[in-house]
């Protein structure tokens, strides 16, 4: 408002969104001018290698480094003994997990000691002299062996929270539910377990992590998605100001959620900070294999259905092995298991979800967040009743899925799109219902989650005088192409020409605050704060232009790179010259969106958007080999409206293809002695070139329904979600086998039709 007459905010036409514009650093990125975080070099820099031993397990008796310290170049060897006592931990919902082991090593990889030196050869040299004296013991590698009576205790309940669970290797248990699914009368019960593997996010770009003095703070210049999270975390572990904590996150080479919280950031700073120099660390890809990895899940499903289909109760068990420490696994069980039906609401429900340690690598996020772990069982399930009823398998999804409007969780926020609608494009796409060649099968997968709630993005844009535009933001720039639709938004909501916006990311003493890069929630939640960052500019402006004519009754709209007061009009640049003088000053707004924290909410906060994608799938199958081939690939993405409809289509098309892995190849095969036996880039397959899908489709559905800038709503993770179930339900229709465990190599393919 301004004079109390009303400022038209708003474009009267959107220039830049919903066009599939040029994507901001590009051309960078193809010719490898971008420079990553492991491209920097600082002056007087020094160099980090890590010392492990090759058991998950043991009792660390002694550390001998007698001979490394003998190695030229070799500055410093920090072990527990080095660092504050009691240990510092870290973690970002619960800190559990220590700067580096103390006592004991938890996981196979967990680093005992870290080598600093003048150069990287110098200080991997002399971590491989380091000799640690070592008691092994006894670990747990899966669910059985954790919940066993007599199972060895992952963690020490004297860092546990207080709950009932201390004493035992559950870490939490959540439960959510309505009605009263024992006393429902269903016509059919199909009652069944589906397992999900473990694997890992095989970000391209390694993890990298540089710790530097900065005044009389530290500064870290880290591949991390959340850079504010970490500078929380970090402050605490240090004991320092959050404002004596800098966090820097260059853009990324691929994330998936595997850079998005702590890693060795604390101990980079204790290095920087006790040699006074900056210092380095590189992991390589095969030391990526010992970092963090997606959680792997048993969901256990008891469904009650009546004949016509209609699903009348849901009983959903979930076991989620999430490691050694807790990580992010807390929020990823309890948010997967809130949406534990997927798009389904009968009137009995329900889900349990606990969270199991094991002495394997930490389970952290990875795109999808849990979901797709459910809908791989929860579409199982469909199957299984769908043959048993004599109904087709898309029609007993159609009557079931919850329509536009009606809540889908009792108490949250309504169904914001046609899910049915959407299902039906896909099936449609593959030619559903259509006659299949021998060795040939069709499936479905449905995919829906929820994005991180009741949280806050701030947004700043600067105006300068010659009219040019810059908009800080904290979101980090990790391949999805944010940068772009921020300066979309920014464009079209600040009438100021594309080619005249800078973004600025990530760095948390540039930028406003931003929760999280996660969750698909980016468009939504920094896309408003950088729309509400915009009006306050137009509210400035709005202020001068009164100021200028002096008078405060004249009607003024501001729109398309003027200020329209009365019977003027001024052009940006030349009001701010007017108030500011040549060749001065700027105008700055300031935004901020965030959504209410419930406290009696189990997640604390409603569902902003509802993120669902539907996918079909057409498969054939090499009866002699077990081979999969993927004929067909449709994907229908919910979007609301699509900023820019060629990055959403490229997160959609990537989400699918990274869905392949856990579908056909990926996992992480842990041996009975808990070594993982596939931990490199040689040994782990992820899918190439060879496997993408003969024909892939994807439809964005915009019925501009979201609650993101003009009703758009986020993607990313959401492609990922269905992949499993349409490919894996394809194969079962190829060849008449049900699966439980993915992913369908073709020995395990092979394997069941030869069984």
């Amino acid at each position: 408002m301004a004079g109390n007459r009303p400022i038209d905010a708003m474009e009267k036409a959107m220039k830049y969104i919903g066009e599939s514009v040029e994507r901001e650093g590009i051309h960078e990125r193809v010719t490898g001018e971008l420079k990553f975080t492991g491209d920097m070099r600082l002056k007087d820099m020094l160099h980090v290698k890590l010392v492990r031993i090759n058991v998950p397990r043991a009792k660390i008796l002694s550390i001998d480094t007698d001979a490394a310290f003998q190695i030229d170049g070799v500055v410093d060897i920090v072990s527990a003994a080095d660092l504050p006592d009691p240990m510092p931990r870290f973690g970002p919902f619960v800190p559990d997990q220590p700067v580096i082991a103390t006592k004991t090593v938890n996981f196979l990889g967990e680093p005992i000691a870290a080598v600093v030196a003048e150069t990287e050869d110098a200080a991997a040299y002399a971590a491989s002299l380091v000799k640690v004296d070592y008691e092994e013991l006894p670990g747990v590698y899966t669910v059985e062996q954790a919940l066993a009576p007599d199972a060895p205790l992952v963690q020490d309940p004297a860092i546990r929270q207080e709950n009932e669970y201390k004493n035992s290797n559950i870490y939490y248990e959540w439960k959510y539910g309505w009605g009263d699914p024992e006393k429902v009368g269903a016509d059919l019960i199909i009652e069944d377990e589906f397992n999900f593997p473990k694997t890992v996010h095989f970000a391209i770009e390694p993890h990298v992590f540089i710790g530097a003095p900065e005044d009389d703070g530290v500064v870290i210049y880290s591949t991390v998605q959340h850079p504010f999270l970490v500078q929380r975390e970090l402050a605490r572990v240090l004991q320092f100001p959050i404002s004596k904590v800098r966090i820097v996150s260059p853009p990324l080479g691929g994330a998936f959620g595997g850079k998005g919280y702590p890693k060795f950031e604390a101990l980079m700073a204790f290095i920087a900070l006790r040699n006074k120099r900056p210092a380095r660390l590189l992991l390589s890809l095969d030391e990526v294999f010992m970092l963090v990895r997606r959680t792997s899940a048993a969901v256990h499903i008891k469904a009650g259905f009546k004949k016509d289909g209609k699903l009348v109760s849901m009983v959903v068990d979930g076991d989620f092995l999430i490691g050694a420490y807790a990580d992010a696994t807390p929020r990823i069980v309890s948010k997967a298991s809130y949406a534990g039906c997927g798009v389904f609401k009968p009137d009995n429900v329900k889900i349990v979800g606990r969270a199991i340690f094991s002495n394997t690598l930490p389970g952290t996020a990875f795109r999808g967040f849990g979901a797709p772990q459910y809908m791989w069982a929860i579409d199982s399930i469909m199957d299984l009743a769908a043959k048993q009823l004599e109904i087709d398998r898309l029609d007993i999804r159609l009557v079931n899925i919850v329509p536009k409007g009606e809540e889908l969780v009792p108490g949250d926020n309504p169904v914001d799109g046609e899910w049915a609608d959407d299902l039906k494009k896909a099936a449609e796409a593959i030619g559903w219902g259509m006659p299949l060649k021998p060795g040939f099968g069709r499936g479905l997968g449905i995919g829906i989650k929820t994005p991180a709630p009741a949280t806050v993005s701030q947004a700043m844009v600067r105006l300068h005088y010659d009219g040019s535009m810059r908009v800080l933001v904290g979101t980090s720039e990790m391949g999805q192409g944010s940068r772009t639709v921020m300066a979309q938004i920014a464009a079209d909501y600040a009438g100021v020409p594309l080619e005249k916006v800078t973004v600025v990311s990530a760095d948390t003493s540039r930028v406003p605050y931003d929760a999280i890069t996660a969750s698909s929630r980016s468009t939504v939640f920094m896309g408003n704060a950088v729309v509400d960052a915009c009006r306050d500019l137009k509210a400035r402006l709005a202020s001068v232009a009164q100021e200028i004519r002096k008078d405060d009754s004249e009607e003024i709209v501001v729109a398309d790179g003027r200020v329209t007061i009365g019977d003027a009009s001024y052009a940006y640049t030349e009001l701010m010259q007017r108030y500011f003088g040549a060749f001065a000053g700027e105008m700055i707004g300031f935004g901020t969106y965030k959504e209410a924290i419930l406290p009696n909410h189990p997640l604390k906060g409603n569902a902003s958007f509802w993120e669902v994608i539907m996918c079909a799938a057409e498969v054939e199958v090499d009866k002699d080999t077990g081979m999969v081939y993927v004929r067909k690939l449709a994907t229908v993405g919910d979007v609301g409206k699509a900023i820019n409809p060629l990055q959403v289509k490229g997160q959609d098309e990537g989400g699918a293809i990274m869905g392949l892995g856990h579908s056909l190849m990926e996992h992480l095969i842990i041996d009975d002695k808990g070594r993982p036996r596939n931990a490199s880039a040689l040994d782990y397959r992820i899918p190439t070139i060879m496997d993408i899908p003969d024909e892939m489709i994807t439809i964005l559905v915009e019925n501009q329904d979201g609650s993101g800038p003009e009703g758009s709503k986020g993607t990313g993770e959401s492609g990922i979600i269905p992949i499993g179930s349409a490919i894996g339900l394809a194969v079962a229709d190829a060849t008449g086998v049900v699966f439980h465990d993915l992913p369908l190599t073709p020995e395990r393919v092979w394997q069941a039709l030869n069984s």
